[in-house]
């Protein structure tokens, strides 16, 4: 079986669709990536969608395709960087774009779009989708994914470590050495409020390359508290 996966992902911040082809054996390896950004209509329909409106459960269903649609397009382009067809890749992992996630409500809910089977159609490969869901089944709150990936990849036997990723979401990873413990969760806004200060201070739609963060200071009573 081949070795070779793709991922998809659009975060909350609605920016862009990230693409990564990787290998998992022997080593993960990250071969190639693509970003597209969002079409700026859909990305409007993306955020409408992200709180009560009329007509929402058409605009969804519309959203859900059109995103699936975008999804394919990324790969297709991801691909097109590279020597591998659609017959090499084992498997297309697609998160999806979360528009609503309430895991403080009763009974917990989560949403992504980005219907799968229009990525799978397009493509010509597996798609595998709808992460988030499980782990609420599971008493979880469906949030971070990504604590999985780091224990798999940065776990020490010999020493602690926390892994801190800010995505539009800010979350946080503890992975104790020596335990097969592994802690997650998200700590707060990340980079959604920065794009939206970046958007309103400076009109441009980010920090690039961390330019911005780089001129500040770290106040040391803010960060302990």
């Amino acid at each position: 079986m081949s070795e070779l996966y793709i991922g998809t992902l659009s975060g909350t911040s609605v920016d862009g669709i990230d693409a990564a082809l990787v290998r998992f054996s022997p080593e993960p390896e990250l071969i190639v990536t693509h970003c597209a950004p969002f079409p700026p209509a859909l990305r409007e329909t993306v955020l409408s969608l992200c709180r009560p409106g009329e007509n929402e459960i058409d605009r969804l269903g519309q959203a859900d395709v059109l995103i699936g649609q975008a999804m394919a397009q990324a790969v297709q382009a991801l691909l097109a960087q590279t020597t591998f067809t659609a017959r090499d890749i084992c498997a297309i992992g697609s998160h999806g774009q979360t528009i609503r996630h309430r895991s403080k409500f009763t009974p917990a809910f989560t949403l992504q779009i980005g219907d799968p089977n229009v990525i799978a159609t397009l493509t010509g490969i597996p798609v595998v989708a709808d992460f988030r869901r499980k782990d609420l089944a599971l008493g979880g709150q469906g949030a971070p994914l990504v604590p999985a990936f780091h224990d798999a990849v940065f776990r020490s036997a010999r020493r602690d470590r926390v892994i801190v990723n800010i995505g539009g979401i800010a979350n946080l990873t503890a992975l104790p050495g020596g335990s097969v413990t592994v802690l997650g969760f998200d700590t707060g806004p990340g980079n959604t409020l920065l794009d939206g200060w970046c958007r309103q201070t400076t009109g441009e739609t980010m920090d690039r390359e961390g330019q911005l963060a780089a001129q500040g200071t770290v106040r040391p009573a803010l960060l302990k508290a």
